[in-house]
């Protein structure tokens, strides 16, 4: 292969020799190069966007929008030459690829970018990247990435054969602490060839991995059950209240939630079309319609059918069991019979962890209104 004029161009032109070993040493070394061409070529690669001709040592990318290009000087090229092929991968070349993106995102300026990189890398376990790892490490100042890049680095040391034996112990209580099924999958998929002390590490840090997973298992269930338990104790509220003033056992109690959820959906609806803006207010404009007009209806249902039914509640059942599914087939003629959808304001979207469980701020402002 003939000399370019740098480690960036002769990585490229080694893809030019066309075979899955060259091309697997070709992104170890575009990802070490610090060139911000490397990415794009690897990202290429991957997409089979990237093309080589053997007999003239030529390699070409094709971009997104179909323009091609010598990927080793940048010039631009008419078309693909008839002799030149696409780039396959085969799964130890799409690893390195993968491994190769992960470590060139490591030095982002994007945090959540350099926390995606890390992860990326602790699942590869590319040794390659130790270096880059190990640097980054020391001039991380943001705490989750700097977590993620140690998590990193014990996932790198744990199955790198030169490591010593107290480095793997350290990387162990490391990934120990990750505590995720992650972190279990690692631990279990240790070679068989690792010093006693580490695999007995390994074994122990797995069971307890398994019996804190389990723990906070049961506490996502139990909020889980906490939350959907709030909205069905509203509408508990409702009938016991129903009945308990008026004597009524009121069937068409659900239809009157529906009704309220139905305000909700015309609230946004008229606030997406006309006044976008005010989308985040739009269940603190909702809520106390849905009150009004469910109020409303429930005041003309009592003058109309309950009011002659008092001291007689299985009529009121039977009555207000009919009432609900004249309710239901007028809400299938106005709104059709297809799901509508209520959105979330951004105040009652997105999530944030808890040890080993996710909760969704959306169950948490349901929990808040119950």
């Amino acid at each position: 292969m003939p000399a370019f004029a740098g480690p960036f161009e002769d990585a490229v032109a080694q893809f030019s020799e066309d075979t899955f070993a060259d091309s697997e040493q070709a992104v170890a070394r575009l990802a070490v190069t610090g060139s911000p061409m490397a990415t794009t070529i690897i990202n290429a690669l991957q997409d089979g966007r990237l093309y080589a001709d053997s007999d003239a040592k030529k390699v070409y990318l094709k971009s997104v929008d179909g323009k091609v290009t010598d990927a080793v000087t940048g010039a631009a090229v008419s078309d693909i030459p008839d002799s030149a092929s696409k780039l396959r991968l085969n799964n130890k070349l799409r690893r390195a690829v993968e491994a190769a993106l992960g470590s060139l995102t490591l030095l982002s300026p994007d945090p959540a970018k350099r926390v995606q990189a890390a992860q990326a890398v602790f699942k590869s376990r590319d040794v390659a990247a130790l270096p880059i790892v190990d640097g980054a490490l020391k001039k991380e100042s943001n705490p989750a990435a700097k977590k993620a890049f140690a998590e990193a680095r014990a996932a790198i040391l744990l199955f790198s054969p030169d490591a010593a034996e107290s480095d793997k112990l350290d990387a162990i209580a490391t990934i120990r602490a990750k505590g995720d099924q992650d972190a279990v999958a690692l631990l279990s998929g240790l070679p068989l060839d690792q010093p006693a002390t580490v695999k007995a590490g390994a074994a122990s840090a797995v069971v307890s991995i398994q019996n804190n997973l389990a723990l906070w298992s049961m506490v996502q269930n139990a909020w889980y059950g906490l939350s959907l338990g709030s909205v069905l104790l509203l509408a508990a509220i409702g009938l016991a209240i129903t009945f308990g003033v008026m004597g009524v056992i009121n069937m068409a109690h659900g239809e009157m939630v529906m009704i309220g959820a139905y305000v909700t959906f015309v609230v946004q609806d008229i606030i997406r079309t006309s006044y976008p803006g005010l989308f985040d207010y739009s269940l603190l404009i909702a809520v106390p319609l849905a009150f009004m007009v469910a109020g409303a209806i429930g005041v003309l249902i009592e003058r109309t059918i309950i009011r002659f039914l008092y001291g007689r509640p299985l009529e009121t059942l039977l009555a207000t069991w009919g009432l609900s599914l004249v309710l239901q087939q007028a809400v299938r003629t106005i709104f059709g019979p297809n799901n509508r959808e209520v959105g979330n304001p951004s105040w009652m979207s997105g999530a944030f962890e808890v040890g080993q469980i996710s909760i969704t701020n959306n169950r948490l402002w349901i929990l808040c209104f119950t």
